[in-house]
């Protein structure tokens, strides 16, 4: 069993540049501006609060880093989760936005510490063009050390059916509701074993 222990927010940046000193496996969650971000991360590590939603879609322009400990059988394993800002909203200028890209390429192209790569997307939703651009951008750009899953959000708004479905068109797909706290403990699972590379049997 694998639990997160504690976590606590660490600081923000706006890019690569003025982002804390790598050293620690990063976990980077990346998905739209509405897909309900911080409401899993904060899922995952069972703290209200700790990742903050903005009650403006895509406002928030910050890299915001989080330092997460698990717990497997005693032994304790620190990492850091990186909440990107939410693509697809962002209601700024159009010179902003280019800006607001290029610092979240140069971060993703330069940051070595990125271990795991988490593209969010809604359940409901899920053949939207920004969401299969942003996931071709991230396995064009991805490093033999990487990888990129994908996560479906708001799993308790389908049903059984929509549900199947979705699975069958994405074998393997991981879905989690925040709200009913499931698919939380798979989650947590591929992430460990992404970063630390510890069988779970």
């Amino acid at each position: 069993m694998i639990r997160v222990v504690e976590s606590q927010f660490l600081t923000s940046a706006q890019g690569v540049d003025d982002s804390m000193q790598e050293g620690v496996s990063e976990v980077v969650f990346l998905g739209r501006s509405n897909v309900g971000k911080s409401s899993i991360i904060n899922a995952l590590v069972n703290k209200k609060g700790l990742a903050k939603s903005s009650s403006t879609p895509g406002k928030t322009r910050l890299i915001n880093f989080f330092s997460v400990k698990f717990m497997k059988d005693e032994e304790r394993y620190i990492a850091r989760f990186v909440d990107l800002p939410g693509f697809g909203y962002a209601k700024v200028s159009k010179s902003m936005k280019q800006e607001w890209q290029k610092n979240l390429t140069n971060f993703l192209n330069r940051r070595t510490s990125i271990r795991l790569f988490i593209h969010l997307v809604d359940s409901r939703h899920t053949s939207l063009d920004i969401d299969s651009g942003v996931s071709e951008y991230i396995k064009s750009q991805i490093r033999p050390d990487q990888e990129l899953i994908q996560v479906f959000t708001k799993a308790d708004k389908l049903n059984q059916k929509q549900k199947s479905a979705l699975k069958k068109a994405f074998p393997g797909s991981l879905l989690v509701s925040s709200t009913k706290k499931s698919g939380l403990d798979e989650v947590l699972e591929v992430i460990f074993n992404s970063l630390y590379g510890v069988s779970n049997d």
